[in-house]
């Protein structure tokens, strides 16, 4: 009896042995998964706040200029502010943007700035994807013709246009010296000077300066696509023109829907390169509405009347923007 009384009192558990084992026993609650929670949001906030601070060098320069010129010309855009010391601007609501509405040279310059926008853009476009088709065939000394192909990028906009400038010269210019060689003309002719030459000669020179960007941007797109669907619409009998227009351009269509929309909204606000080469002239054939925006600010010191042309452009371009891209995004 005795041993028995030893085996039952040694299985049976002391209260603290009970307790221990019901520690070690109970499934983990809140408290641990409260605990564990905060660790993982600790470690995020962590995390965000270091991502912040790796982009801070990056974001400081964009919203110091381009975050608040932004906002400071929209807001110019609703005050009387003058050029000049010791004068103050006051909040006239949308008295500039009535002045602008019935302004007949804002709306010839935005006219200008269209046709110009357009005419460059389409002819940049057409010149870079023969060039990149071209530059993307297995040529001899391949990497020259590339390399040559990006000189007029590398070019300043000002360095571009007095370079034209003596090109178009009316007395010793190369252009009127190849006309009189080929007996064209009789030389002496103003291409900047006159009415009817200046448009067509500053288009010739933006597509000049602007098409290189265009031809890296679709020759980045030609070696992007499969070499088996080539082979494959080879093996299917399609010509070089079908391959082309079954292939490429819609294999290109995410990218010639990205550049052209760049490079109508870089060509619609050049300045540099029109200012330079005719300032405007003659008779306000070629000012641009950048250009008379500039004239504006800082030729007769109305900033007020200069900001509300820039934010009247910003809408307007954005609105031809939206259209532009709804319809590729239909097509695609």
């Amino acid at each position: 009896m005795s041993g028995l009384g030893t085996e039952l009192g040694s299985a049976t558990p002391t209260p603290a042995a009970g307790r221990s084992a019901g520690r070690r026993s109970r499934p983990p609650g809140r408290g641990s998964q409260g605990r564990q929670g905060g660790k993982s949001g600790g470690l995020r906030i962590r995390t965000r706040r270091e991502a912040w601070l790796f982009m801070a060098p990056a974001l400081i320069p964009i919203a110091l200029f381009s975050v608040y010129p932004l906002l400071r010309g929209i807001w110019l855009g609703f005050t009387d502010t003058k050029a000049g010391y010791d004068i103050t601007s006051r909040f006239n609501g949308f008295d500039n943007y009535v002045r602008l509405w019935h302004d007949t040279y804002f709306w010839q310059a935005f006219r200008n700035g269209l046709i110009w926008a357009f005419a460059v853009t389409v002819l940049q476009f057409c010149l870079a994807l023969g060039l990149a088709l071209l530059l993307n065939e297995r040529l001899r000394m391949r990497w020259l013709a590339r390399t040559l192909a990006l000189v007029p990028w590398a070019m300043p906009p000002v360095i571009v246009a007095i370079m034209w400038q003596l090109v178009y010269n009316p007395d010793a210019g190369l252009l009127n010296e190849i006309l009189m060689k080929l007996h064209i003309t009789g030389g002496g002719t103003n291409w900047l000077g006159q009415t009817a030459t200046v448009f067509p000669a500053i288009i010739v020179v933006g597509v000049w300066a602007g098409m290189p960007q265009t031809t890296v941007s679709l020759l980045a797109g030609l070696q992007s696509i499969p070499g088996e669907l080539y082979e494959a619409g080879t093996v299917d009998g399609a010509g070089s023109l079908q391959r082309f227009r079954h292939i490429t351009l819609p294999q290109l269509g995410p990218v010639i829907a990205t550049i052209t929309s760049l490079d109508f909204v870089w060509n619609f606000n050049s300045f540099g390169l029109v200012y330079v080469l005719t300032d405007g002239g003659p008779a306000g054939k070629t000012t641009l509405p950048m250009l008379l925006a500039y004239n504006e600010a800082f030729k007769y010191g109305d900033f007020s009347y200069a900001a509300a042309m820039g934010d009247a452009m910003v809408l307007l371009i954005l609105a031809l923007l939206g259209v532009y891209l709804r319809l590729r995004m239909k097509e695609t």
